[in-house]
């Protein structure tokens, strides 16, 4: 019976400078890091560019690593950070560009009503602040819990909550002027 290795092992693996180990982390977080940096900076390439970048930054400062941490939680992290860093230098956001496929047998005119909400859901998130925007996508696109989410910013958890609802609010204050009637629990 084949077992996985466990994340502990591989981490210990890579911190003694075995690169097989470290590609196996990769191939693990690989999704989840890309679609935080897809959320956070709206385009696919710049989200590959952050993914590479977090992984390499995260393989440098691994011995900072606490090992009794959660992994993802502290890769997660390095990962906004680099997004957050990125937006900085830019001081541009631009909206992600969605291509949907069509699932067989689903009404096409569905989803495409479904997937133009999704965008201009997607459209005004990327108008929001980054102190709202970030909390936003940790919580509703990789459905982290306020723990996490405040471990990955550095942020207390009450600070987290604040931002998270002001956020709704204020993208329910997009989507309203852009005439999409919202609710706030919607974000």
């Amino acid at each position: 019976m084949v077992t996985l290795e466990s994340e502990r092992e591989l981490i210990e693996k890579s911190l003694q400078g075995d690169l097989n180990s470290w590609g196996k982390i990769v191939i693990r977080y690989k999704q989840a890091v890309f679609g935080v940096a897809l959320h956070i900076l709206g385009k696919p390439a710049d989200a590959e560019d952050a993914m590479q970048d977090a992984f390499i930054r995260a393989y440098q400062s691994l011995r900072t690593f606490q090992i009794d941490r959660k992994f993802s939680t502290w890769l997660f992290t390095v990962t906004a950070n680099i997004c957050k860093n990125k937006l900085r230098r830019e001081k541009f956001f631009s909206p992600l560009k969605h291509i949907s496929k069509l699932v067989g047998g689903e009404d096409p005119a569905r989803t495409a009503a479904r997937d133009e909400r999704h965008q201009m859901l997607r459209d005004a998130l990327q108008l929001l602040d980054e102190s709202y925007r970030l909390p936003l996508v940790l919580r509703y696109y990789q459905d982290m819990d306020y723990k996490e989410i405040a471990e990955i910013l550095e942020l207390p958890e009450g600070t987290v909550k604040t931002r998270l609802h002001r956020g709704k609010l204020e993208l329910k204050k997009i989507l309203e002027a852009k005439g999409v009637k919202a609710d706030a629990t919607d974000a």
